[in-house]
């Protein structure tokens, strides 16, 4: 374990204890300790560099002010653009920052792009308002333009400011109005949360020990069989999820320790983006909270979900929910893959600008096309008995998608992701154009039936896009 993950693992592991500690402070008490907590640790593992965050949020909240309606583009330029500069500052003769530093500054370019967000919704929800003379759902809506130490509040505040997950300014907003939080119950819930850590923290010790990463990039690598090298992908990819099922559990733990997106369960909260559905809460009766807003990972289905596409839904869940809704939704595309693959080019830049995640990402939108062609020109033409057993093989190719595709996301550089990828005979392209070029054949073949079907599954997949849209 190297030294900056056992640094997380400290803030981590200190954050729950003073997470229950907040949940018995006034608004005013816990904005002003949670601002404190989270600059101290951002100056302390960033030093100097803490200027870059101090600047983006500078810069954003500039833009809310003075500029509201065209905030949300010109955030997303701004922070976006800042990073480009983060990432290349050694260029301009200034010292290379930290890894906390890029931690608190990807965070942060979240929360900045869907601040100015909220921020245009609720002057447009009040320009609705005063020319309809009925006041407007508060699903989603912020109270009130944040001033400037509202803005500093809440991209500094301690609760997953290294660590994730993302939340908006409105679940910000709403844990320091919450009524009584003390009776929100937290124990229970992060207990659960936490009780397979332990498991993940030692299979990511073990396995990482047996299959260390920096022998796919030795010589002696090589010299070994074509199984043995496609094999190899498998426990580096179980590894990297270990780490981070580890990591996303314990920092959903402290937002519950905190009561940091604690909803009742009647709002129908998603993650990353809170309440979808106006709730109420009854003075005189029990409340059911859960923590969906807060949640950034969902092992089980990560795990054994069949498609490519389902597989980014349950992983990091709160920053695919701002892709989904900043990114995905404003493509300047209308073809899904083509939008999927917009989508997973802005996410590899807000990763960094290594070349092994854009190889990685854009791999993503060949694997959708691939599931989508067998899925119309094979799938559709077997029996149940059939397609059951062919989600099996979806399933396992999926894995091996991002068995192949996590290679390039650690490896990093194009010299080491083409070598690797290069030994295996870059397999997963192969297969995946394969399976496009199979379903099409075979789709093509079952003549104007088969056209017709489609268009309705075309049409079927808009509407439930459109559903789930208007849903989240």
């Amino acid at each position: 374990m190297s030294p900056e993950e056992l640094t997380y693992l400290l803030v981590l592991a200190v954050s729950i204890p003073v997470g229950f500690l907040f949940k018995h402070f006034t608004p005013p008490v816990k904005q002003g300790a949670a601002l404190f907590l989270g600059l101290a640790l951002t100056v302390a593992t960033c030093g100097i560099h803490t200027l870059h965050s101090l600047i983006t949020v500078l810069g954003t909240w500039g833009i809310i002010t003075y500029s509201w309606r065209f905030a949300p583009s010109l955030a997303l330029s701004w922070s976006f653009l800042y990073l480009l500069f983060f990432r290349l500052v050694t260029w301009f003769g200034l010292p290379a920052p930290t890894p906390f530093t890029n931690a608190v500054q990807l965070l942060l370019t979240l929360k900045m792009v869907s601040l100015a967000n909220e921020v245009q919704a609720f002057h447009l929800a009040k320009k609705q308002e005063v020319s309809s003379f009925s006041k407007s759902s508060v699903i989603g809506h912020i109270s009130k333009v944040p001033s400037l130490y509202d803005v500093l509040c809440y991209s500094y505040c301690y609760i997953g400011i290294m660590t994730g997950p993302f939340y908006r300014y409105q679940t910000y907003e709403d844990w320091l109005s919450q009524r009584n939080p003390g009776s929100i119950p937290a124990l229970t819930p992060c207990v659960q949360r936490l009780r397979w850590v332990p498991l993940y923290a030692a299979l990511f010790l073990g396995v990482s020990v047996v299959f260390p990463l920096a022998h796919v990039r030795s010589e002696d690598f090589l010299q070994h069989h074509f199984l043995y090298r496609l094999f190899y992908m498998v426990p580096v990819f179980f590894v990297f999820r270990m780490r981070f099922y580890a990591a996303w559990c314990t920092a959903e733990a402290s937002c519950i320790a905190a009561g940091l997106g604690a909803y009742p369960e009647g709002a129908l909260s998603k993650p990353g983006g809170g309440p979808t559905v106006e709730y109420s809460t009854p003075p005189d009766s029990p409340v059911l909270y859960d923590f969906e807003t807060v949640r950034n990972i969902d092992c089980y289905n990560t795990d054994f979900c069949v498609k490519v596409r389902h597989g980014m839904r349950y992983w990091n869940m709160s920053v695919q929910w701002w892709l989904h809704n900043y990114i995905y939704r404003n493509a300047p595309f209308r073809s899904y893959v083509m939008r999927a693959a917009w989508t997973m080019f802005i996410s590899a830049y807000w990763h960094g600008l290594h070349v092994g995640y854009y190889l990685s990402f854009l791999t993503i939108p060949l694997c959708m096309a691939a599931e989508t062609s067998m899925e119309r020109g094979v799938r559709s033409r077997l029996s149940p008995a059939g397609q059951y057993w062919f989600d099996w093989v979806h399933w396992f190719l999926k894995m091996r998608a991002y068995d192949y595709m996590c290679m390039g996301f650690v490896l990093l550089s194009w010299g080491d992701t083409l070598r690797y990828w290069g030994s295996v005979y870059y397999c997963i392209q192969v297969v995946a154009l394969l399976c496009i070029a199979l379903g099409q054949g075979l789709g093509k073949g079952r003549g104007r039936e088969q056209r017709e079907k489609k268009g309705g599954e075309e049409k079927q997949e808009k509407r439930e896009e459109e559903e789930r849209e208007k849903r989240e």
